[in-house]
């Protein structure tokens, strides 16, 4: 991630339309899966500075890891079970039965070595939930500032988690109306050379009408799912 970006991520987490529907679907998937008595240990590879980890620890015991310093604060109250390292150097003593892995796997030029270690790092019954931008056709400045590396669809990253040992239990497309959105931005972009620049939240009222609007979709998608979307998680397993 952009440094300049990361410091503004707080803002964006608490309060931008996306960062809030996304964060609700996570929570209404992660209802939906949790077992009785909860989950024990719960990784959130990538948790920058924790900002996930008051609703997440509900769900059970919360810890994370990340790999650069300066995206966690010091007063934050979590950060003693924030683990600064990369994911392959982060050596626990103990198999997790939950491991999230939001909007991270992009950032990889070789993503098949982290999901093979995200398996040894996830006990035998344990959870994976994992989500990543899609469709490359979508590809943006945006892309180019948080320094990703590919795109992905149902098919790509069922291939690659097959590859590293995962199965996937279930997969599903979100946030569906940004799809054409993103491809008009995309095409501008092809023909207009435009500079990667840190999103803002928008005015209050359209901040929170999309954010409804995101939310609404959700609920209907979610029963009648449509094949393409700006947005994918999959959840997944050892086989």
């Amino acid at each position: 991630m952009d440094l300049g970006y990361g410091q503004h991520y707080r803002e964006l987490y608490e309060k931008h339309w996306w960062w809030r529907a996304r964060e609700r679907l996570i929570l209404s998937t992660l209802e939906q899966l949790r077992p009785d008595g909860n989950w024990g240990a719960i990784l959130d590879v990538g948790c920058g500075d924790g900002l996930f980890f008051d609703r997440l620890s509900k769900f059970g015991d919360v810890e994370g890891s990340e790999n650069n310093a300066e995206f966690v604060s010091t007063n934050n109250r979590w950060k003693n079970r924030i683990h600064i390292c990369s994911l392959e150097t982060f050596q626990p003593v103990k198999r997790y039965s939950l491991i999230l892995l939001l909007d991270v796997l992009e950032h990889f030029s070789d993503p098949l070595p982290c999901l093979r270690r995200v398996l040894d790092l996830l006990d035998s019954k344990g959870v994976l939930v994992l989500t990543v931008p899609a469709f490359r056709c979508l590809w943006t400045a945006h892309d180019d500032l948080n320094h990703h590396f590919a795109r992905y669809t149902k098919s790509s990253l069922t291939q690659l988690a097959t590859s590293a040992g995962i199965q996937i239990h279930r997969s599903q497309y979100f946030f569906h109306w940004t799809f054409p959105v993103k491809f008009i931005l995309h095409l501008k972009e092809r023909l207009i050379h435009t500079s990667p620049r840190v999103p803002k939240v928008p005015s209050p009222w359209l901040n929170e009408t999309v954010y409804r609007f995101s939310l609404l979709e959700q609920k209907i998608f979610g029963v009648l799912p449509l094949p393409f979307d700006s947005s994918l998680m999959v959840v997944g397993g050892r086989n």
